[in-house]
């Protein structure tokens, strides 16, 4: 349930303009009642806006009281009489584009003092360039050369280091550290990133492991968004990239000179090493681990919990350790499932006494 304690109590809209704002229509109910905030379907009243769209939730949105729900075309004839429907064939994203106008606020972290500037209690180099309405926060430093767009937040405590470039209307959350980066226009940085520090590079050899210098630049295009203690490595010799549009989850690590391209989603604690680039629309999911060097096509899929070893093509989906195209990881755990069935019940048939 919202609480008013951290947003702005929203202004009302009617479902009409709600509708509008997610690219629905209204197909049952009232369209010029107000709808004052959101909920899910199972918590959701008189005064609320929801939205159906896993059919596991069917139960719940048999027993919603919500004002109103997006809705998919499939699922209209189970939302209750009482509930006004806001046809959307994406009802999810119309759900999330309603939402973000009834919460602006919600879009973007906030600085933990709303409407201030530099605070005193901040060290920002002389030499520093900051635009108008940027925020810098108590004990954030900001180094020499640095470069930050109009209405871009440094967070309490945060590091910029020298010569770094933000651009416009970011966020670089509390804790954060970035340096040896140009960064992009819309960046979210939550708290605890790492940015720009020492890719992994080692010469090895029986006498010792020879540090490789690392003399390269990590590059985070516009409207990314980087989850809390994330790490990105620099680097060695080229930009370690991330592309446009791009969403990375909390705790994932990337390694030097890797490049993720536009658009792509990368999901908690997955771990992609040095040199590894990822096209467009490429999706990891959670635990994925990527050795170095390799290639994912656009579109390419990786499933929770898989080491991929070789390269992925464009669109293909794959699963499993090593990571093979999910049809074929499918087959083998039907066989392997199959083998074990029998066994077990040859092992049972050894075991019965004869008579």
């Amino acid at each position: 349930m919202t609480d008013p304690v951290f947003f702005t109590v929203p202004e009302p809209m009617t479902i009409e303009r709600l509708a509008e704002i997610g690219g629905g229509r209204v197909v049952r109910g009232d369209p010029g009642l107000f709808v004052a905030s959101v909920a899910p379907l199972d918590e959701a009243g008189p005064s609320h806006l929801s939205f159906i769209d896993n059919p596991r939730y069917l139960g719940q949105l048999a027993e919603t009281r919500a004002a109103a729900v997006f809705c998919p075309p499939k699922f209209v004839d189970r939302v209750p009489e009482a509930t006004a429907v806001i046809e959307a064939r994406q009802s999810y994203r119309a759900f999330a584009k309603a939402t973000a106008a009834l919460y602006p606020e919600a879009m973007r972290p906030v600085g933990v003092i709303r409407g201030s500037d530099v605070s005193p209690a901040a060290h920002v180099d002389p030499t520093a360039t900051l635009e108008e309405g940027v925020v810098v926060e108590a004990g954030a430093v900001v180094g020499p050369r640095v470069e930050i767009g109009a209405g871009t937040i440094i967070a309490a405590t945060a590091v910029i280091g020298a010569g770094v470039r933000i651009g416009r209307h970011g966020y670089i959350g509390p804790g954060a550290v970035v340096q040896h980066a140009l960064v992009g226009d819309r960046v979210i940085i939550h708290p605890g990133v790492r940015i720009g520090q020492d890719g992994f590079g080692f010469a090895m050899g029986a006498g010792g492991h020879l540090k490789v210098p690392q003399i390269g630049r990590v590059v985070v295009q516009n409207d990314v968004e980087i989850g809390a203690n994330t790490t990105i490595d620099r680097g060695a010799n080229r930009d370690t990239i991330i592309g446009e549009g791009t969403k990375i989850d909390n705790q994932v690590q990337i390694g030097h000179n890797v490049v993720v391209g536009r658009h792509c989603v990368i999901v908690s604690q997955v771990g992609i090493s040095g040199s590894t680039v990822l096209e467009d629309y490429v999706v990891l999911a959670g635990k994925v681990g990527l050795s170095g060097h390799l290639k994912l096509g656009t579109g390419a899929q990786v499933g929770g919990g898989s080491n991929v070893a070789h390269d992925i093509p464009a669109g293909e989906r794959w699963m499993g350790t090593p990571a093979q195209p999910i049809r074929e990881w499918t087959q083998e755990k039907r066989v392997v499932a199959e083998l074990a069935k029998a066994r077990r019940t040859r092992d049972t048939k050894d075991e019965e006494p004869t008579r």
